[in-house]
């Protein structure tokens, strides 16, 4: 794993700091904040300047950029819509939406997912003060809004989806997928694996579900995207971590194909006993054993219920946000990821947009750890 980062003792600071927060203060002073002033000549540029009684002068006319939050067009944390979506691979990273809830086998509503993480979203900047990260200063984002689902069959819009996450790999972008409910798993690895040159995938899956069955309710649903993703022959199920499993909606067809398949599974519990970085460890060591890469799967849900409201399956007993933000540091600071998704956010079921903020989160938090231990922006494409 990755060093802890630690006050570097280029900045003189006072001995009252905690640890974190030393190393923090003196990594933002370090910053630089040249994407910053050139947001603001931007803004100036396009948005016309101010009117007069403006004091600030570096406030236009019209928001064009990070201020107001509550203003302007929703794109995940502001970055720019792209509309021609074969420029992506001009950027570091680009963030696209997977609108599908035809997985979903009780409470719908996921398919506005990408749409609620995008509107709570700007309520970020890009600047986080423990990781030390500016992403505006460190990456390149663009947003390429929506992959066109099929909401009527579920295999239609798997081929999209794994199309346009083909699309955004193959690029060199770095590919963050808002969904949608987990059937799309199977799809967005299909989308990476074919690009690796016959090079192995492992999965780092956050869940309260197993999600291994072959079938649920006669078809391919939310809870079988790792029975179809580990058929894909450079796709093993050996390299399937499963993170937080627990709770009463396990089905045990999905349990008996992990023990077959010799899938890991690690519950809350496991994971805490053990401690969060001893977790991370074994769960960077099953995924990457023989890997050429790892896809990041983040199911919302396998946060206690408390903390997610707005997804369709609602567990207790599953991990606080403070230890899930903590495993998944550890696990972007170890090695480059292939990408990530954010799965089973569904806002209609959302209580004051927090399961939409903790997606946001999540993403966020990868992202800046994958900047600051080196592995964003890509050196090269894959």
């Amino acid at each position: 794993m990755a060093e802890k980062p630690k006050y570097r003792g280029t900045v003189p600071l006072h001995n009252q700091y905690g640890p974190e927060a030393k190393y923090a203060v003196e990594a933002e002073a370090l910053l630089p904040t040249t994407k910053y002033e050139e947001e603001i000549a931007r803004g100036l540029e396009l948005g016309l300047p101010g009117a007069d009684s403006i004091k600030d002068r570096r406030i236009p006319t019209f928001s064009r950029g990070e201020l107001p939050h509550f203003a302007g067009i929703n794109t995940f944390v502001k970055a720019p819509y792209i509309e021609d979506v074969r420029k992506c691979g001009q950027y570091d990273v680009a963030i696209l939406g997977a609108p599908f809830d035809g997985g979903t086998t009780y409470r719908s509503g996921t398919r506005f997912g990408p749409q609620g993480i995008r509107k709570i979203s700007a309520l970020y900047g890009s600047y986080s003060f423990e990781l030390g990260v500016d992403l505006r200063e460190s990456i390149s984002m663009c947003d390429l809004g929506d992959v066109f689902t099929i909401p009527g069959n579920i295999e239609k819009t798997f081929d999209q989806v794994s199309k346009g996450v083909a699309h955004v790999y193959a690029s060199g972008a770095f590919p963050v997928v808002l969904g949608g409910d987990h059937s799309l798993g199977f799809a967005t690895v299909r989308g990476v694996a074919q690009h690796l040159h016959g090079g192995k995938l492992g999965i780092i899956h956050f869940d309260r579900h197993v999600d291994t069955q072959d079938t649920d309710l006669d078809e391919r649903m939310h809870t079988t995207p790792w029975f179809h993703a580990t058929n894909i022959p450079n796709v093993p199920a050996k390299n399937l971590v499963q993170i937080g499993i627990g709770g009463w909606q396990s089905p045990r067809p999905g349990v008996k194909v992990g023990r077959e398949r010799q899938t890991t599974i690690m519950t809350v519990t496991d994971c805490v006993e053990m401690g969060i970085e001893n977790a991370a460890k074994r769960a960077l060591e099953v995924a990457w054993d023989g890997a050429d890469a790892v896809w990041l799967s983040f199911d919302v849900d396998c946060l206690d219920a408390a903390f997610v409201p707005g997804t369709g399956w609602p567990e207790p007993g599953g991990f606080l946000p403070r230890e899930v933000l903590k495993f998944l540091q550890i696990i972007a600071d170890s090695k480059p990821i292939a990408g990530i998704e954010i799965v089973e956010c569904s806002p209609p079921y959302d209580a004051a947009e927090i399961t939409s903020l903790i997606s946001t989160r999540v993403i966020c938090d990868v992202l800046a750890c994958q900047v600051r231990s080196g592995h964003l922006p890509r050196r090269q494409k894959p």
